[in-house]
């Protein structure tokens, strides 16, 4: 019998907590459980199909990162859109999302141009009441911009603020933003595409700065109460 030379990955099990916490998470980033809407453990732990022990574990989890709150009694209820929170996930946003475009503008591979251009291709500014996949379409082409950035905390940040962001995203489009500021959106995602595979990183940060401005998170400010 040989000798295996290199040992084989281990791959993590997935757990039924790791998967209630998955399954909870995107029902609440995709609005399916809206702000402020109260979670029977109960309930939810039979409709998911495990026992409330790793629902509970689940919920904890989602409780540290802010999306829901936890009572003394058997109820989880989502936490609700904050004035301040979307304030202070702007101004991570500022000062992270053109950094990091810049960055992407000096450090982008052969592989990360191919990516941003295959993420733009169809990509449209988001619709009122988007779906899932209008959500992930405009988050591939962001991650993109992130990932060519090539620094890891940068990257793992920006992957934590945009969860979050989704919630406001949605609000926002509650309302109407018209044809002009949609077609606003479409414009900077191709300005962005031109200056980072051009290697125009002050461009770069500069488009980036304004679709931050610009942004359904900035509308979303305007309509939450202080």
């Amino acid at each position: 019998m040989g000798v295996v030379g290199v040992a084989e990955a281990v791959v993590p099990l997935r757990t039924k907590s790791d998967a209630a916490y998955e399954t909870v998470r995107e029902k609440i980033l995709s609005g399916e459980f809206p702000p402020g809407s109260v979670l029977n453990q109960a309930t939810l732990a039979q409709t998911i199909g495990i026992s409330t022990t790793p629902l509970r574990e689940a919920l904890r989890r989602l409780k540290a990162e802010g999306l829901v709150e936890l009572g003394a009694h058997r109820d989880a209820k989502v936490t609700e859109l904050k004035a301040e929170e979307n304030r202070d996930l702007l101004e991570m946003r500022r000062a992270l999302d053109p950094l990091a475009t810049s960055l992407a503008a000096q450090r982008r591979t052969k592989d990360d141009i191919a990516e941003i251009r295959a993420s733009l291709e169809g990509l449209r500014a988001m619709p009122g009441n988007p779906g899932v996949e209008d959500l992930l379409r405009h988050r591939r082409f962001h991650r993109a911009i992130h990932r060519a950035s090539h620094n890891d905390l940068l990257i793992d940040s920006l992957e934590a603020l945009w969860d979050k962001a989704d919630r406001y995203r949605r609000f926002a489009l509650e309302v109407d933003r018209g044809r002009e500021a949609e077609a606003k959106k479409d414009e900077e995602h191709r300005l962005l595409a031109e200056a980072i595979i051009a290697g125009d990183s002050d461009g770069a940060a500069a488009v980036m700065t304004e679709h931050i401005d610009t942004s359904l998170a900035v509308q979303a400010t305007r309509r939450l109460p202080r």
